[in-house]
């Protein structure tokens, strides 16, 4: 190497020979680089002429890809000409610096001021004369050579080529000067701006940074120092550029997605292909630093044997120091700088990934089909979220590594042989052994894994289902059940998270311990094959080889790890996005034009699933003219809600046509409200306008209820509505369509949630009045209203068997007549019933007010349920600021982890001691060859390595049990909290915060936190070591390796300050995409009718990008530590390398030379390891300490106390006393029961009645203590409820509640939840509502699921039951 450097060398022309002659290129070139300082210094002192004539400096910092090109080749030549003149600086028969190394240094200094005024261009006539009069004057110097000499060197090539790109950049210079404007806006300023109550955004500052900031990540000083002074808050985190936008990733994925979904002939891998046509530009860039990065380690066994070598040698070349220290320099700038730009970029284009599948999820589950519905929950979409699309975004990291380790290991076996020949060929043929191995090993590993995320998928979706249904749950006492089920799928997942764990364990042993015994092989080859000697270069280059390649044999189970993962979303995904989606032309939409009619179908045959029999809506003709009310009836199952839809476009179409002309507002018989204030759900997206806001408002009887708000029409709204009662959601959502202004409005069954007064007064003011103009569809069982109808449709069996006015119908008899009929006798069941005894039925109200005091009570009291001061969905907590040691002292201390960390500590400290000790063996055992013997030497180097295997295995098999420990002692403790929370705690928590934390979190601790506690360690104990090595070598390193750690631990709790915070706040970001896309699917069909889902998917991408922005700028961070520590420890590293080569001694030995320079090449990657890993534990013990504020929710009452267990049999009567009953919702908000006094007689049926929001439901609450009473006593046949357990209590109650609730699984599980009745004794319960005609209607079967208890409190239940079913029911 050092003579083919010397030959270059040799052949530079322009040596100036003589006097000054014009006419020689010596003196042109001189005059040349006269002419560049002259231009440098013009150009550094043109900001402080600026600042003293008080003008602006004319400052620009262009990011054009070929001004970056420009200026990485003009760093690369002047760094060709510093290392050739600092080669030749010495000239040893002189003694003197000569001439040539003077120029030479010169114009390297000229050639890296040109790449500065490429990035930097503060005067822009200024640099472009500089640069246009160098490449010019240059350019004629050149071809003048290649006249006269018919030759150029490669220096001259690349200094000839670098001027021809400067010519370039200066016309690129020039065209964008006279393209801008003076007062032209920024690309990313918002085109339209001044609307109200928006701040603007700040954008990342990569978006305007010039070269040097964006290849040092200087970019983000700003925001770090920010979070250094205070702690960062979500607006402090700047937004991301537009070339990491949600919306173009997303569409980018959606074009590509379309073109390949158009091939039929591909079937599958579909968003792999479609996301490697989007990204195959960036992910080979990222592929070219993962080679840099390969290639830049390849290099450290020959840099250690070169100075190993320098070190033995007698004579020392000053020379050759200087290039050792310059390649060493390269190596580790080019290791750093790739490393760092390969990691970010690699995780930024993940990022973008994740976005784009993040979103197409979501615009999927808005356009599922009633078929896809079906075969993906609401908790599957969630869990394609936050599992699926985020192990997505890791993809391009581990692809990379996946490749990338086999070629640092090829490169290192190279090495390996170049350097000791045939010796290597046995430990390289162990190496082949130990990956046979990795086969068997990696099919176990995918076997375990896929089983895994099945167990994973399985438990997040009982998860889902339970927190989604916990109202019923608590009111039925399945608390215990479903906690077991739930804790049953986590056995499962925890079975093959045991097997993934020790695969772990095993793959880190072999990590650890392969160097060390594949090294004792190579030296027995070296010994028997005599191909090199078994010097101190030799050994020590075989142990740092050994070091690089030991990385890719711990990454590559790793990768291959997460690629098994990968594949299996990308399969999960691929089939959710090819699922079947609803069809525009199953109902064409127009706008209103000039035809008569809004709704026309001809001969509509429609089904919910096409294989079945018989279509579920058969031979459908209906023509409705604009401006008509239309009401449809039926009995249950006739197809009246089917007919909504079909109109809607949501069922399949077999046969004829659907036409629409007009916009759509749609009513739902099941509310879908939204989580956000009671304006917000009314708005629905548009602007205000006051006047049919409050026309909405009034139409609808709300007006009564905002008033009683504290917050008015602000009042938030929990998840799905919770803090609302039936009919305050109904109505909400009814003023939501009336705002809307829509041409034809579809009502299914708006008034069955309310009273019959509030029903006659919503109808009269809302279809009657304020929908006078419009279409109406109405669905309804109210008889009464029908005579108010245009026309009237009968359903039956699929099928509109009649249509016409109320007269005509009555007059034609059959199905109307029998409707009429049912509707009259479950109106008057109640006042007559044949075989009941009147005197048993009569309701006894023992209350010593008067009848005008209650009735005055009923309407003083009438506030809404769960009215508060304060909001009832608050902001998620977290922690603030630097916690210290309190969260690890809590992960230890909950899992009882204290003996196991201490052994972890313990072992991993024997390890290093071992590895040591063996090293300092080998340096020492070098030093005497004649005295120990080659046998000796590999002999005791192999009994050292035994044990430190076997302390390595100890150490993983500890951790391993401690993060299993501690997982699952973590995941008991947030289940019992959560089962054992108050109903209060579900109102006011939104069920993606705790998705959140038994998903993502909860993956954290299953994987990560114990690994990092490891790593760390390891990391810790490897720096230090090397520090003592080589301040035991070379004295004087402790000068500079004393503040530079003093320095990283400054930079790092600099950064610390800020990443903690961020990393907290995305913890918080997370939930609202989760909690959307959930509430989203529940209203998918709402949403589509208003043809809104443009807006939401909006919404969406917003709540991606803020989620993004936070991941974006921790991983950012991350890069921008990692690449300043490692600087910090290079000075080190030069340090000591200056030391070896300028401080001679002549008791220094290679052997330790060797030694030394092997953990001195290593300081660098130690430091990385322990920044990184430590960093990373910092934000994962987040997760655990996120898990750990649900562990300590304040309980609901107990469920069983053992000394007040209630009598065997009670309640034997069921007489219910209310003494001064006083209930609130929460301490500070006011009462919603006002002290009621009253007895429930036993053995009577009891009418609970009172306007929407009076209280009742509370009521029913208070009995079953999901609201525990402020005040008073309830008690049940003189047993005060609240002295009792709450499982004593509601196992003998038992309520069919306002919604019907079913979960996933058959009929029977429904029906006996507890699996307490056998099949006979479910028949006997309930004959005639189980029957094979009802059996398929969801409130009916509900309400049968609730027959197995002996008291029985029924809570409006009648709302979507027709009137033959509301009289089989009573």
């Amino acid at each position: 190497m050092f003579h083919l450097l010397e030959r270059t060398a040799g052949n530079i022309t322009w040596f100036c020979e003589g006097g000054f002659d014009l006419g020689s290129l010596c003196t042109e070139r001189s005059l040349l680089d006269a002419l560049n300082i002259v231009f440098i210094l013009s150009y550094a002192v043109a900001p402080l002429v600026s600042r003293l004539t008080s003008r602006d400096a004319n400052v620009s910092r262009h990011g054009g890809r070929v001004f970056w090109v420009s200026s990485i080749f003009c760093v690369g030549t002047g760094i060709a000409h510093i290392a050739t003149g600092l080669w030749s600086a010495y000239d040893e028969t002189q003694g003197v610096v000569n001439w040539f190394s003077l120029c030479r240094l010169l114009r390297g200094v000229i050639w890296i001021s040109v790449a500065v005024s490429l990035c930097i261009q503060r005067t822009k006539w200024l640099v472009i004369s500089w640069w246009v009069s160098s490449s010019v004057l240059l350019s004629a110097i050149y071809i003048r050579i290649l006249v006269e000499e018919h030759t150029l060197q490669v220096l001259d090539v690349a200094e000839w080529f670098a001027s021809l790109l400067l010519l370039i950049c200066t016309v690129r210079l020039i065209r964008s000067s006279s393209h801008q404007h003076p007062t032209s806006q920024s690309l990313h300023e918002p085109l339209l701006n001044g609307q109200e109550g928006e701040e603007e955004q700040k954008i990342t500052e990569l978006t305007g940074a010039d070269f040097f900031s964006r290849l040092t990540f200087s970019w983000l000083n700003p925001l770090l120092s920010s979070g250094s002074s205070k702690p960062l808050l979500l607006n402090d985190i700047p937004s991301l550029g537009s070339e990491d936008d949600t919306l173009l990733a997303y569409q980018d994925f959606a074009r590509e997605w379309e073109l390949l979904r158009s091939d039929r002939s591909r079937t599958k891998n579909l968003i792999l292909i479609s996301l490697a046509r989007c990204y195959w530009k960036e992910m080979t860039v990222v592929g070219v630093y993962a080679l840099l990065k390969s290639a830049s380690l390849a290099v450290s066994p020959l840099l250690l044997h070169a100075f190993v070598e320098y070190s033995n040698g007698n004579e020392k070349e000053l020379r050759s120091a200087f290039l050792l220290l310059a390649f060493l320099v390269a190596a580790k700038a080019v290791e750093s700088l790739s490393q760092r730009h390969w990691f970010f970029n690699a995780r930024r284009f993940g990022m973008r990934m994740r976005s784009a599948i993040m979103a197409a999820v979501f615009r999927k589950q808005l356009n599922l089909s009633s078929l896809g519905r079906r075969n993906h929950s609401t908790g599957e979409v969630v869990n394609y979220i936050a599992v699926d699309a985020y192990r997505l975004g890791e993809f391009p990291w581990w692809f990379h590594m996946a490749w990338s380790m086999p070629v640092q290991l090829l490169s290192a076996v190279f090495v390996l042989l170049c350097m000791v020949g045939m010796g290597a060929l046995p430990g390289l043929v162990l190496l082949l052994i130990c990956g046979f191995f990795n086969v068997p090993f990696a099919r176990s590993l995918k076997n375990s894994q896929l089983r895994f995320m099945a167990g994973q998928d399985e438990r997040l979706r009982a998860t889902s289902e339970a927190l989604d249904n916990m109202k019923i749950i608590k009111l039925q006492s399945w608390d215990e059940k479903f906690k077991k089920i739930i804790e049953g799928f986590r056995d499962k997942e925890f079975k093959w998270l045991v097997d993934i764990q020790m695969m772990r364990c095993y793959a880190s042993t072999l990590y650890w311990t392969a160097p060390v015994f594949v090294s004792a092989v190579i030296f027995i080859g070296i010994t028997i094959t005599g191909s090199a000697p078994l010097n101190a270069g030799t050994i020590f280059t075989v142990l740092v080889t050994m070091r690089v390649m030991s990385e890719p044999m711990k990454m590559l189970p790793e990768a291959l790890s997460m690629v098994i993962q990968v594949k299996a979303s990308l399969d999960r995904l691929d089939v959710f996005l090819l699922e079947d989606e609803i069809k525009a032309e199953d109902a064409q939409r127009s706008p209103v034009q000039n035809s008569d009619f809004s709704v026309r179908i001809s001969e509509g045959v429609f089904g919910w699933d096409p294989d079945m029999a018989y279509p579920t809506l058969g031979s459908i003709n209906l023509e409705v003219f604009r401006g008509q009310n239309i009401a449809v009836c039926g009995p249950v199952g006739a197809g009246k809600s089917s007919l909504l839809h079909a109109i809607l476009g949501e069922i399949p179409r077999f046969a004829g046509n659907v036409e629409i002309f007009g916009s759509i507002a749609y009513v739902s018989q099941t509310p879908w409200i939204q989580s956000g204030t009671i304006r917000d759900n009314i708005l629905y997206g548009r602007a205000m306008e006051k006047r049919r806001y409050e026309m909405a408002i009034r139409s609808c009887a709300l007006d009564k209820d905002i008033r009683s708000f504290h917050h008015g029409d602000l009042t938030e709204i929990g998840k799905r509505g919770l803090n609302m009662s039936g009919g305050q959601k109904q109505r909400i959502q009814l003023a939501r369509a009336i705002y809307s202004d829509a041409c034809i409005y579809l009502l299914d069954d708006p008034f069955s949630a309310v009273d019959a007064h509030t029903a006659t007064l919503l109808f009269n003011d809302c279809v009657m009045t304020a929908l006078e103009k419009k279409t109406v569809v109405l669905v309804t069982h109210q008889m009464e209203f029908l005579a108010s109808a245009n026309k009237i449709l009968v359903m039956e069996s699929g099928q509109i068997c009649q249509s016409g006015s109320y007269e005509e119908l009555l007059k034609s008899g059959t199905v109307f007549e029998q409707l009429v009929s049912a509707h009259k006798s479950s109106m008057t069941v109640l006042e007559s019933p044949d075989g009941w005894d009147e005197e048993k039925t009569r309701t006894v109200l023992e209350c010593p007010q008067s009848d005008e005091t209650m009735e005055h009570e009923c309407v003083k009291d009438a506030s809404a349920e769960g009215n508060s001061a304060v909001q009832l969905t608050e902001d998620e907590q977290k922690d603030v600021g630097n916690l210290g040691w309190k969260p690890y002292i809590d992960y230890i201390s909950v899992c009882s982890g204290l003996l196991h960390l201490c052994s972890v500590m313990l072992f991993t400290f024997v390890f290093f001691l071992l590895q040591t000790i063996s090293a300092f063996w080998l340096a020492s055992a070098s030093k005497m060859p004649k005295v120990i013997g080659k046998v000796t030497l590999i002999g005791v180097y192999t009994l050292l390595s035994v044990p430190s295997g076997l302390a390595v295995y100890a150490r993983g098999l500890l951790s391993t049990h401690l993060g299993l420990k501690a997982s699952r002692t973590f995941f008991c403790g947030l289940m019992d909290s959560v089962f054992k929370a108050p109903m209060s705690f579900f109102d006011s928590t939104p069920v993606g915060r705790i998705l959140t934390r038994v998903s993502s979190d909860l993956i954290v601790l299953d994987n990560d936190i114990p690994y990092c506690i490891c790593l760390c360690l390891t990391g810790l104990i490897e720096l230090v070591a090397a520090i003592l090595i080589m301040t035991t070598m070379a004295w004087q390193v402790s000068f500079v390796a004393v503040p530079v750690l003093i320095s990283v631990i400054y930079v790092q709790r600099y950064y610390l300050a800020s990443t903690r915070e961020m990393v907290r706040i995305n913890g918080t970001t997370k939930a609202p995409v989760m909690n959307y896309a959930a509430e989203t699917s529940l209203g998918a069909v709402t949403i589509r009718a208003f043809s809104d889902t443009d807006r939401f998917m909006q919404n969406n991408i917003k709540l991606i990008n803020t989620d993004a922005s936070l991941f974006f700028h921790t991983v950012a961070a991350m890069e921008w530590v990692l690449i300043r520590v490692e600087a910090l420890q290079n000075v080190t590293l030069m340090t000591f390398a200056l030391c070896l080569v300028f401080l001679r001694q002549k008791t220094r030995a290679t052997g330790s030379v060797g030694l030394a320079l092997s953990y001195a090449l290593n300081l660098t990657s130690a430091q990385v390891f322990v920044t990184r890993w430590y960093s990373n534990l910092d934000n994962y013990i987040i997760s655990a300490e996120r898990i750990k504020q649900f562990m300590h929710i304040p309980s609901e009452p107990p469920a069983i106390i053992n000394d007040k267990r209630p009598p065997p049999l009670w309640p034997r009567e069921g007489r219910i006393d209310l003494q001064d009953l006083q209930i609130r919702y929460r301490p500070t908000a006011p009462l919603v029961l006002k002290g009621l006094t009253c007895t429930f007689t036993a053995g009577h049926k009891i009418g609970v009645v009172g306007r929407t929001g009076s209280g009742k439901t509370t009521l029913i609450s208070a009995l079953f203590r999901l609201v525990e009473p402020s005040g008073g006593r309830i008690l049940i046949d003189g047993l005060d409820i609240c002295s009792i357990g709450l499982k004593d209590l509601r196992m003998n109650l038992s309520i069919i509640p306002q919604e019907p609730t079913l979960f996933r699984g058959s009929v029977r599980s429904n029906l006996d939840p507890m699996g307490l009745y056998s099949d006979q004794e479910i028949w006997e319960k309930g004959p005639e509502v189980i029957n094979k005609v009802v059996i398929w209607h969801r409130p009916l079967l509900s309400i049968a699921c609730r027959l197995m208890r002996p008291v029985f409190l029924r809570c409006v239940t009648r709302r979507h039951l027709s009137p033959r079913s509301n009289r089989l029911v009573v």
